[in-house]
C-alpha cells in the first residue's frame, strides 16, 4: 500500500509545481526528491524521465516507479536481516568467527576439517571496526560484495 493517495500526491505536485502551469520541471523535481531523501542528479533524472517537464499523469507514475524500487530495497533488507540472524547464533548483534564456521558447517557449506582461520579472514576483510566480528551492516557489505562479485 503506497503512503501517499491520488488527492496527496495531486497536492504535493501543485505545490512544486510554482508556476502553476500545470507541469513540473526537472529543478522542481529533484527538489522534492532531495527534499525526500531520493538522491538524483539533474541529468540523471532527466535521462531517467526522458524530458526537462512531466504532468500530474507522469508525475504519478514516476512516485509508483520510486515506490516500487523501494519496496524492492525493503525486501532485500529484510532478506539480509533473516539471513543475519540465522549466523548470529546467540544473538548478541554480531557474528563472531565460530558462529560463521559452525553455520557454513551446518549448512554443508563448508566440512568441519575447514580452518577458522579462513572465517576469520572472511570476517577481516569487511570488519570496518575491527572488532573481530562482524555487525550487520558489515554482513551487508560482504552480502552485497558477494552478489556483485558472482554477477
Amino acid at each position: 500500500m503506497s503512503p501517499f493517495n491520488a488527492s496527496d500526491l495531486q497536492r504535493i505536485f501543485e505545490t512544486i509545481d510554482r508556476n502553476g502551469d500545470g507541469f513540473v520541471s526537472i529543478e522542481e523535481l529533484h527538489w522534492l526528491l532531495n527534499r525526500t531523501g531520493v538522491d538524483f542528479i539533474s541529468d540523471d533524472l532527466e535521462s531517467l524521465i526522458g524530458k526537462s517537464m512531466i504532468d500530474f499523469d507522469e508525475f504519478l507514475s514516476l512516485y509508483e516507479s520510486i515506490s516500487e524500487m523501494n519496496r524492492g530495497g525493503e525486501e532485500i533488507e529484510s532478506d539480509l536481516l533473516n539471513a543475519f540472524q540465522v549466523f548470529d547464533e546467540n544473538h548478541d548483534g554480531f557474528i563472531s568467527c565460530d558462529e560463521l564456521h559452525n553455520v557454513l558447517v551446518r549448512l554443508g557449506l563448508w566440512d568441519d576439517k575447514r580452518c577458522v582461520r579462513d572465517c576469520r579472514r572472511m570476517i577481516g576483510a569487511f570488519d570496518v571496526d575491527l572488532d573481530g566480528r562482524l555487525d550487520f551492516e558489515e554482513f551487508k557489505n560482504m552480502m552485497n560484495y558477494s552478489s556483485n562479485s558472482s554477477s
